[in-house]
C-alpha cells in the first residue's frame, strides 16, 4: 500500500496532463490511522464522479463501547456520522473548473434511520465512508495541486471534522442512539398489545409540504392527542414510558370533514413501518414492519399475479389465476396490489378511499340491484375485510368519507376534527344500527393464493448494451436496462438511495440463483435474507455508497411493475 505522500506526488506529475492521466492514482494510500481507497476513476469532468472510500481505524475513530455494542447502536451511530459528514463535506466542496470539479459528496440522509452504504461501522469500531469525488480539471486538464488539497488536505479534514467520535456532539449522538432504540421497542410491543400502529401524544404529523419531508413550520400544527378510548401507555428502554393511541388490529376506519387531518394521520402510519431522526415529530409513530400501502394504479404492468380473489370471472376468460396485464384498471391494479403484498406477509393494509378505486372498495344497493350480481366480476374490498381479518390475520386501516357502508365491518372508527381525534365507535354503531344497509353482502369463497415462479432469464436487456444499467434520480421513476419505471404508486419509499438498492438486489438475484427459486415470494426472502445476513453491500457489484435499506414490500412492487417480467402458475399438488 502506498502513502499518502506517493499520492501527493503522482498528482504533482500528471498535473497539466489530459484528464485520463487520472487514472494512474487508482489504489490504496495509508494516513496514519485511516486508508483512502480510491476504487473507481472518472473518465472525464463530466461524467459521474470518482468514488473513493475512506477507512478510519478504531485507534483513531475511538468509539467508545456504548456506540457499538449492539447492531442497533451501530446503526443509529452510522446515521448520525452519515449526517455529520455530509454536513462537513457540503462546507468543504469548492466547485472550481469543468463539470463536476471540487465536489465532495456523500449520500444525504433524509428523515428516516436508515442502513445505508454510504457509511458502515463495524462491531470494532472501525468506520467505512463512501464518498464521490469530482477531480479537479480545466476544460479536459488535470488540476493536479487542486486535486492534492482535494484528495489528501481536505479529505482529512473532513475525517477529523466528520469521522472521529472526538468531533461529534455526544449529547445529540447519545439522543439519536436512544431514539431509534425507543422506536424499535415500540414497534415490538404492538403484536402484543394487539395493536397495527401506535401514535404518541404530542406527536408532530403534517409535513412541510408535499415534497418535502420535514415536519412543518407551521406554528399553528397541534399535536397528536389520543382520544382517551384509544389510550394506551408502551415502555421505552429510554425515558420511561410514552402514552398514545393504539391502532387496534382488525378493521379501522378514519373518517372526518374534508382537510381534518385524515390522510395526514394515515401518511403517518404508513411511513411508521420506519425509524424517525429526534426532532422529526413522528419519532414516537410505529406501524408494524410488514404493513403495505394500496392504491389504485390506472397503466400499471401486472405478471401472473392471482387477482381471482377480489376478480374473477371476466369477459373473454381471462385466467385471474394467473393474470396479465398491461395496461391494467384501478380496480385490477388494486386487486394486483393486495395479492402481492400478501405473497410478501403483509399483516396490515393501508388504504385511503381518495387513491381507491371505488367500484373496487364498494358497490352499493342502487348499483346492486342495476348490475346483477352474478354480472360482476368485481368482490368488493368491503365484503372481504372482515374474511382478512378474522381468518388470515391481516388488518385494514382505511380512510373513509363518502362510504357509510363500511360502518358495518369497523372495529373501530376514528373521527379526525380540526386535527384532532375522536373515537367514534360507538357513534357509528348506533348509525349503522338505526339506518340498516340495504346493500347486500358479496360471499364468495375465498382460495389460497396461487403460486408464481419467476423466470430469471425476463430479468435481463435485450440490449446488451443496456443489460444491467441503473438509473434513479428521481423517487418515483427508474431506468432498469431498457425499461422506464413509472413508481409514483409504491408510497412507502422515502429515499431514492432505497430505489438503488432494489435495482442492485434483483441484477444480484438474477446473478446469483443457479435455478429460480421454487416461488416469487421464496425469491424476495432469498434476497432479504442475504442483506439482512451480509448487509447491503453484499448484493452490489461494486463498493458505491449510495444505497439505503428496503423493505421487501417494496422489492416486491418495484419488481412487480416491471413489463420485461415473466413468470409461470406453480401447479399445487
Amino acid at each position: 500500500m502506498k502513502s499518502l505522500d506517493e499520492l501527493s506526488d503522482l498528482l504533482r506529475d500528471i498535473d497539466g496532463r489530459g484528464y485520463k492521466a487520472y487514472k494512474s492514482i487508482a489504489g490504496r494510500y495509508g494516513g496514519i490511522g485511516f486508508v483512502l481507497s480510491i476504487d473507481h476513476v472518472q473518465g472525464d469532468p463530466f461524467a459521474e464522479p470518482t468514488r473513493v472510500r475512506l477507512f478510519v481505524k478504531p485507534t483513531l475513530g475511538c468509539y467508545p463501547e456504548w456506540t457499538l455494542d449492539s447492531e442497533a447502536r451501530r446503526v443509529a451511530t452510522a446515521d448520525f456520522i452519515n449526517r455529520r459528514l455530509y454536513s462537513e463535506l457540503q462546507s468543504l466542496t469548492d466547485r472550481q473548473g469543468s463539470g463536476k470539479s471540487g465536489l465532495l459528496d456523500v449520500l444525504a440522509p433524509g428523515q428516516q434511520i436508515l442502513r445505508r452504504t454510504s457509511l458502515i461501522l463495524n462491531a470494532d469500531g472501525e468506520v467505512e465512508a463512501r464518498i464521490r469525488v469530482g477531480l479537479p480539471a480545466r476544460g479536459r486538464t488535470v488540476l493536479g495541486r487542486a486535486a492534492n488539497r482535494l484528495l489528501v488536505e481536505l479529505l482529512v479534514t473532513a475525517i477529523e471534522k466528520g469521522l472521529l467520535f472526538a468531533a461529534l456532539n455526544e449529547e445529540r449522538l447519545r439522543a439519536h442512539i436512544e431514539c431509534y432504540e425507543n422506536s424499535l421497542a415500540l414497534r415490538e410491543q404492538l403484536e402484543e398489545n394487539k395493536l397495527v400502529a401506535f401514535v404518541a401524544n404530542g406527536a408532530g404529523l403534517p409535513r412541510y409540504s408535499g415534497v418535502d419531508d420535514r415536519p412543518s413550520r407551521d406554528f399553528g400544527v397541534v399535536p397528536f392527542v389520543a382520544p382517551v378510548e384509544r389510550e394506551i401507555t408502551l415502555k421505552m428502554p429510554n425515558g420511561g414510558t410514552v402514552t398514545g393511541m393504539g391502532v387496534p388490529a382488525g378493521i379501522t376506519l378514519i373518517v372526518g370533514g374534508g382537510y381534518h387531518g385524515k390522510s395526514t394521520l394515515l401518511r403517518a402510519i404508513e411511513l411508521g413501518v420506519y425509524d424517525h431522526v429526534p426532532g422529526d415529530g413522528r419519532e414516537r409513530v410505529v406501524a408494524l414492519k410488514s404493513a403495505v400501502k394500496i392504491r389504485a394504479e390506472d397503466g400499471r404492468s401486472i405478471c401472473g399475479v392471482d387477482i381471482s380473489n377480489f376478480i374473477d370471472g371476466l369477459p373473454g376468460g381471462h385466467n385471474t389465476r394467473h393474470f396479465h396485464s398491461e395496461n391494467a384498471s384501478g380496480s385490477t391494479s388494486q386487486a394486483a396490489s393486495i395479492s402481492e403484498a400478501l405473497e410478501v406477509g403483509c399483516q396490515c393494509l393501508l388504504l385511503d378511499e381518495d387513491t381507491c378505486a371505488t367500484n373496487f372498495m364498494i358497490r352499493d344497493a342502487r348499483m346492486q340491484r342495476l348490475v346483477a350480481t352474478e354480472n360482476e366480476p368485481i368482490t368488493p374490498f368491503i365484503d372481504r375485510a372482515s374474511f382478512l381479518s378474522r381468518e388470515l390475520g391481516v388488518s385494514s386501516v382505511l380512510v373513509v368519507g363518502g362510504a357509510g357502508d363500511y360502518f358495518d365491518v369497523a372495529d373501530c372508527v376514528i373521527g379526525m376534527q380540526e386535527y384532532r381525534p375522536r373515537d367514534l365507535t360507538a357513534a357509528a354503531l348506533e348509525i349503522s344500527e338505526a339506518l340498516p344497509s340495504v346493500r347486500t353482502s358479496v360471499s364468495r369463497g375465498w382460495k389460497p393464493i396461487a403460486s408464481r415462479r419467476i423466470r430469471l432469464n425476463s430479468l435481463r436487456s435485450s440490449n446488451e448494451r443496456k443489460d444491467g444499467k441503473v438509473s434513479t434520480r428521481e423517487l418515483d421513476k427508474m431506468q432498469f436496462g431498457e425499461e422506464h419505471l413509472e413508481l409514483g404508486a409504491v408510497e412507502q419509499l422515502v429515499e431514492v438511495a432505497q430505489l438503488r438498492g432494489i435495482a442492485q438486489a434483483i441484477l444480484w438475484g438474477r446473478e446469483d440463483f443457479e435455478s429460480p427459486p421454487d416461488s416469487m415470494s421464496e425469491f424476495f426472502q432469498m434476497v432479504i435474507h442475504r442483506v439482512e445476513e451480509q448487509g447491503l453491500s453484499s448484493v452490489l457489484k461494486r463498493p458505491t455508497g449510495d444505497c439505503a435499506e428496503f423493505r421487501v414490500a417494496e422489492l416486491a412492487s418495484v419488481l412487480g411493475r416491471l413489463r420485461s417480467l415473466k413468470t409461470e402458475l406453480v401447479e399445487q399438488d
